[in-house]
């Protein structure tokens, strides 16, 4: 089980520590909610913690055939919507370094849709997920 401490530092900003590394994550509200913008928001972590959760589970399943996705990106882009306040949809654009053969595009396009994260999200929020192999 992991733990965090989470403090809130005024002007809209907090500061998470991950208690048993010390690794740090800082926060800011959005321009378009009274914040600075100068930082990741609560909300785009939430979509940055999907598409790294994405990331993350394609190696491993991949990865115990021998096929390293080093270098893979992840571009996300947060939707948000009014009353109340909250995502309505996230886009994940995937692009691999390589192209793959189709029973290795197949493993990486079907664990993409199976990650924690995912599973973890409201059936609210639409998820968009492309893969692009070069």
């Amino acid at each position: 089980m992991n733990k965090f401490k989470i403090k809130y530092q005024g002007s809209l900003r907090t500061k998470a520590v991950h208690l048993d590394s010390g690794s740090e994550i800082r926060t800011d509200a959005p321009k378009d909610n009274c914040g600075l913008g100068e930082t990741f928001s609560p909300t785009d972590l939430l979509c940055s913690s999907l598409a790294s959760c994405i990331l993350t589970i394609m190696a491993i399943a991949i990865e115990k055939k021998g096929v390293d996705i080093k270098d893979t990106i992840a571009i996300v882009k947060k939707t948000m919507i009014n009353n109340p306040r909250r995502i309505s949809k996230i886009d994940i654009d995937l692009t691999f370094p390589k192209q793959y053969d189709t029973k290795t595009k197949t493993i990486l396009e079907r664990v993409a849709l199976h990650c924690p994260v995912h599973h973890a999200l409201s059936e609210d929020i639409e998820i968009n997920i492309s893969f692009k192999y070069l």
